[in-house]
């Protein structure tokens, strides 16, 4: 669960923050005025301030928030001159954009709020496509405008340079005034709420402002993004009424509420039409109440009423917003929020605190019931264990002193002090010195309940607190009854509302005291004044507003057992759900912070001691005999099997394990497959010291998973069964992989040097290494590998030969290993009973819908006869209709409705649709007269809860990561770590240690532009590769400056662009974009970007270049004894420091894998002294390289 924060408003308009794994409420002190409410992203906070203006608040990030400016200066050669800066009259001009339309001088660029600064000053981009330019950065061509090279020509007439400056958003983790607009303002806001970024994924960082100003005017904010956090201006959105207040959902759901207690939705929303077109009219949930309040989420609205009743509306999702009816909830709210997952916040009317739906989940969207946050907020003082328990008790503090209460119910009150004798005037908070005189005859006072005013008003919170002195009361109050109620009873829901320090004042017979209270907007309010029964009728209206009178000391801000009074909250950044593990509704106030390292410290000289203590107690009985040499027991069940010959299909049969123990403890087994062969009994056996890996496969219908050994490695062909249901599949994966691992002598953790692969459906393999893996000229054969299964999800992992490991899963989350083992299907002693925790990957489907232009119709989905499917697979030869698409396997569930997506290679026009003249071809994101065919990608997010030895790194997602490889006896203090976001930024992890894996924080590299690939070898050489598919090498890296000083940009191999690169000791090789691998030659410590690329091999997915340089591919075109095999891992053999591109390949376990990592594997292998080099290379090494496609 990833790291976010609760925002809440307390009465006195100040703002707190309440973090998912924290316990307490952080006071945003750098706050300098009092808020009236908030609005919160993931990214930021909005707020309207006490001067009715909006108030940023972009969070703290190791990713700035940088933008960069640039503008194009153009030239024209003539024969006088040369290249000059006269222009043509019909040029464009000499500094412009790039379409040469807009003059952009460089003295014209400002910016745009005191909130950003200038990184440094202009410079020239020497980049074009990736590749390096000349020095000074032009660009040639005939003419404007027309297709730049690098080169200059006989015919070039014009050229072109580019020049770049950044600016930095300096303003974070602080409340910053969102500039006023050159035109004409808009009136004082009264309401806000941000959404949106579900509609559209660019520009990065896109949110959807609106906001009610006190005229009742809806305005929205346009152009939000990551690079442009404030947006840009307002644009109003005329309502039919006067709006009081709005919601906006993460997605396409935008709710308001009239003054007249009407509801209104916002038709049209999309991401061209973020403000949508038209607005619909929806019935309150109750005709005779109005509604005061609604909260939207992605697939929910919530309301409230003037009743304070809470209402659930059915049926809305972004075909159908307005949804189709109400559901009356349990509770009375003053204000309800809706945020991330559709959680729901809320604020109670009787006790205003901040309450929690639980049980929202997406097959259940309006939960189960209500529960307090009940944590403190920071600054308050400790409590004993006595005032913590006073809460639930009868009696209150006053004065720091406990007396016995006199219980007087509501009803004796009423008959002891009538209406027109004594009322409630006001409630007060005063300091400890702030107390007025009153008798002391305790006996004679009743109990009242205090009654909490409700305020969900847009006036100035600031008024809420007053600062002058407690009123005087009359002289003729004492008479009547005391000034000061010393005792009360409450409830003992109530009694966590009042604070120790409350005191009632009564107000008797005389004239009506002479209040001091501040005019506060405070709903179901009463006030009576003296004898004479004057009541100050609240007013009746649907409004937000109300006048009540609740006058505030300052001197004691914090008493003793005081719970805070809230008036609003916002959960738009909080990332729970119904899985999530959270500490806010019940706090220690006694705890011991133990740090992570402390922690790890300890488990291992604990485990240290429990080892040498069985040892020791062993040592005593190992004389003795077994008291059973051997046994032997099977396990049976039924099955089904794709048969090996053809016709192949699933056939039923009798699976079974026979598994036998002998005498020493050694345990191995025998697997049975028992079918029937035209009415003939036979059987497939498999030794399971034989096997070398079981792996789940991935199947939308069945439970299946395959066994290997490795003769059935070479032939690419394994032996696949599927179960009955999941949870048979399971145990038997459970059972079987014990059994391997028991006859193998394999238990416990991965071991420092492991080799970690990922299959292409998440699942994460770990084989132990022998010292003859590397060995030369005898290795041991890949497809001899054993390898098992460790629980969790992931898309790749790295590793070094120091134990640490990270991953990243397919929603770009970060992971660090926490050196258990087992997790998922693993259970009993083939799992640790601690470091394992629950880990969730979201991941999309993609299914294409394709349509062919015709003249009479245009585009439709009637396609020619030999065309693909109309609603089909990337390739067009599979069918995929959205209702027959199911999940990858059946642990995955769907999170998300079909959508079309925007972000595809080649860009997009509005509607998603991609162009080309035929089926297949090249596609692009615009019509030409020549584009018969056309097609779009739809998305779909599906969503797997696992468990595993996995702790999440927040908050960043990640896109790749390296670790530095160290040598086998090598100690290293801190750890380089460097990643990629998912965005391209460039980080670099500090403070990665032995005990501390997961680091400390994040260093952000700047670069010129996103980043997709990164890799860290020996000495610290960082290589990566951009998304244009050009390489660069980072200099100056050393411990004391980790993160270097600056990019070195490396060519690309001609017409190819990169995609992955992979460094080790003193190789460094990359894949491109077109499966080839390349090694770059003449990398030497004197010059280590080294001199060319000469190319290896081809059809490779992945390469792993680890600490003694061995090279590890992912290979497709495999061939097998069926076919050919995608996804085949594979070792590059002759390997040596004199020949370091190697030999050959070696083919080990496949297909279907999609990521390994050797870069833990620093073992050394052994020296063996050959009498002769003429003899004959294994099998092995006269494998032939990867067939070309």
């Amino acid at each position: 669960m990833p790291v976010s924060l609760l925002w809440a408003v307390d009465v006195y308009g100040r703002v707190y923050s309440l973090s998912t794994v924290g316990q307490q409420w952080e006071h945003c002190r750098k706050a300098h005025l009092e808020f009236k409410r908030v609005t919160a992203a993931q990214q930021c906070c909005w707020g309207i301030a006490c001067d009715n203006s909006i108030y940023l608040n972009v969070h703290a990030s190791d990713l700035p928030v940088r933008y960069q400016e640039d503008t194009y200066e153009n030239q024209r050669w003539n024969p006088v001159d040369g290249f000059s800066e006269r222009l043509l009259p019909s040029d464009r001009w000499q500094w412009s954009d790039i379409t040469g339309l807009q003059h952009q001088p460089m003295a014209s660029f400002q910016l745009p709020s005191s909130s950003w600064e200038w990184e440094g000053d202009w410079f020239v981009d020497e980049n074009l496509d990736g590749e390096p330019t000349e020095k000074e950065g032009w660009t040639y061509a005939m003419d404007f405008p027309a297709t730049y090279t690098k080169d200059k020509k006989w015919n070039s007439c014009v050229r072109r340079r580019r020049w770049l400056r950044y600016r930095r958003y300096k303003d974070m983790d602080t409340w910053a005034k969102i500039p006023s607009q050159q035109t004409a303002l808009p009136d004082p806001f009264s309401d806000i709420s941000c959404g949106g970024w579900e509609i559209s994924e660019e520009p990065r960082g896109r949110l959807s402002l609106w906001a009610v100003s006190l005229q009742g005017k809806v305005w929205f904010r346009e152009d939000i993004s990551h690079h442009n956090p404030e947006g840009s201006s307002w644009v109003e959105v005329p309502p039919p009424g006067e709006v009081v207040q709005i919601s906006c959902g993460p997605g396409d759901l935008v709710w308001a509420v009239l003054w007249e207690g009407h509801l209104i939705v916002r038709e049209g929303i999309s991401r061209d039409c973020p403000r949508g077109t038209s607005w619909a009219g929806v019935e309150s949930p109750s005709p005779e109440v109005a509604t005061i309040h609604v909260a939207v989420g992605v697939n929910v609205v919530w309301a409230v009423t003037k009743d304070n009743k809470v209402w659930f509306r059915r049926g809305v999702n972004s075909h159908n917003p307005c949804g189709s009816g109400w559901i009356n909830m349990v509770g009375e709210m003053i204000m309800i929020n809706v945020g991330l997952n559709d959680q729901v916040w809320a604020i109670s009317f009787e006790d205003r605190l901040v309450y929690f739906r639980q049980g929202v989940t997406s097959s259940e969207l309006s939960g189960k019931t209500w529960k307090a946050i009940s944590v403190p907020r920071d600054g308050e003082r400790s409590h004993s264990s006595a005032s913590a328990n006073s809460q639930h008790s009868a009696g209150c503090f006053f004065s720091g002193e406990v007396r016995v209460p006199s219980v007087v119910s509501d009803a004796e009150l009423d008959l002891e002090h009538p209406p027109g004798d004594v009322a409630i005037s006001s409630v007060t908070f005063p300091g400890l010195d702030s107390f007025v005189d009153a008798p002391t005859n305790s006996s004679s006072q009743p109990c009242v309940k205090p009654s909490i005013p409700k305020v969900t008003s847009d006036s100035f919170i600031s008024e809420l607190v007053s600062d002058r002195k407690p009123a005087k009361t009359s002289g003729g109050v004492e008479s009547a009854s005391p000034a000061v109620l010393e005792e009360v009873v409450l409830d003992e829901g109530e009694a966590d509302v009042l604070s120790s320090n409350s005191t009632v004042t009564i107000t008797g017979s005389g004239g009506p005291s002479d209040p001091q209270w501040s005019n506060v907007d405070l709903e179901e309010a009463q006030i009576q004044y003296g004898q004479t029964g004057a009541v100050a009728d609240s007013v009746d209206s649907c409004s937000l507003s109300s006048l009540a009178t609740y006058s505030l000391a300052m001197e004691d801000q914090y008493g003793v057992d005081e719970h805070p009074l809230w008036a609003w909250v916002s959960g738009g950044g909080c990332s729970v759900d119904s899985h999530s593990q959270l500490n806010w509704f019940s706090y220690s106030l006694n705890t011991l912070s133990v740090s992570p390292a402390q922690t790890a410290a300890w488990r291992k000289q604990i485990f240290e001691q429990l080892s040498e203590r069985s040892k020791r107690e062993m040592d005593n009985f190992r004389h003795y005999e077994q008291a059973i040499e051997q046994s032997v027991w099977v396990k049976k069940g039924a099955m089904q099997w794709w048969r090996d010959w053809k016709p192949h299909k699933w056939m039923d049969v009798h699976f079974a394990l026979e598994q036998f123990s002998g005498a020493e403890g050694h345990k191995d087994g025998i697997l049975f497959i028992y079918y029937n062969y035209y009415e003939e009994k036979k059987y497939l056996h498999a030794f399971i010291n034989e096997v070398t890996i079981l792996v789940p496969v991935l199947n939308d219908s069945k439970h299946t998973f395959a066994i290997y050994t490795p003769e059935r490695t070479k032939q690419r062909w394994p032996i696949r069964v599927a179960a009955g249901t999941e949870l048979e599949m399971h145990d038997w994966l459970a059972l079987l992989s014990v059994s391997c691992c028991d006859s193998r002598g394999i238990h416990g953790s991965p071991s420092k040097q492991a080799i970690w692969s990922i299959t292409c459906k998440g699942d994460i393999f770990v084989s132990e290494p022998s010292s003859a893996l590397e060995a030369m000229p005898y290795p041991t054969p890949c497809d001899q590998m054993f390898w098992r299964q460790v629980g969790g999800h992931l898309r790749l992992v790295e590793c070094n030969s120091l134990g640490i490991v990270w991953g990243i899963g397919f929603d770009h989350t970060a992971w660090v290993h926490t050196g258990g083992y087992g997790g998922g299907f693993s259970q009993g002693l083939a799992s640790s009973t601690d470091n394992i925790y629950t880990q969730t990957d979201v991941k999309s489907v993609y299914i294409y819908e394709n349509q062919r232009w015709n003249p009479v119709t245009g585009y439709t989905n009637r396609g020619l006869p030999t065309d693909r499917y109309m609603w089909s697979d990337a390739s067009g030869l599979r069918e995929c209709t959205k209702t027959g698409t199911k999940p990858p396997s059946p642990q995955w569930t769907w999170v998300s409705d079909w959508a079309v997506d925007y972000s595809v290679s080649g860009g997009t026009d509005r509607e998603g649709w991609q162009y080309a003249a035929d089926f297949p071809a090249s596609y692009h994101g615009f019509k030409t007269i020549k584009d018969f065919v056309r097609r779009r990608r739809w998305a779909r997010k599906c969503k797997l809860t696992t468990t595993g030895p996995w702790r999440e790194i927040p908050p960043i997602p990640l896109s790749d990561v390296t670790i530095l490889p160290c040598a086998a006896q090598s100690s290293v203090d801190t750890v380089p770590v460097w990643a990629i976001s998912n965005k391209g930024d460039v980080l670099c992890r500090l403070g990665v240690t032995l005990l501390t894996p997961a680091g400390t924080s994040w260093l952000h590299v700047g670069t010129d532009q996103p980043f997709k690939s990164i890799s860290v070898g020996a000495a610290s050489q960082v290589w990566g590769v951009a998304r244009d598919g050009s390489a660069f090498y980072r200099g100056s890296v050393s411990g004391p400056n980790p993160a270097g000083d600056c990019w070195y940009h490396i060519p690309s191999p001609a017409k190819q662009k990169l995609k992955q690169v992979s460094v080790g000791r003193t190789s460094v090789y990359t894949v491109d974009e077109n499966g080839n691998i390349w090694y770059r030659q003449g990398v030497t410590p004197s010059y280590p970007q080294g001199s060319s690329w000469e190319h290896i091999s081809n059809n490779v997915r992945k390469v792993s270049v680890g600490p003694l340089d061995q090279v590890w591919i992912i290979a497709d075109k495999v061939q097998g004894s069926h076919s050919l095999s995608c996804g085949t891992v594979c070792h590059r053999l002759g390997v040596q420091p004199m020949e370091p591109k190697g030999q050959s390949w070696d083919y080990g376990i496949g297909g279907g894998w999609d990521h390994i990592t050797v870069r833990g594997n620093s073992m050394e292998p052994p020296r063996i002294c050959l009498p002769s080099m003429t003899e004959p290379l294994p099998r092995a090494a006269h494998t032939p390289p990867p067939a070309a496609p």
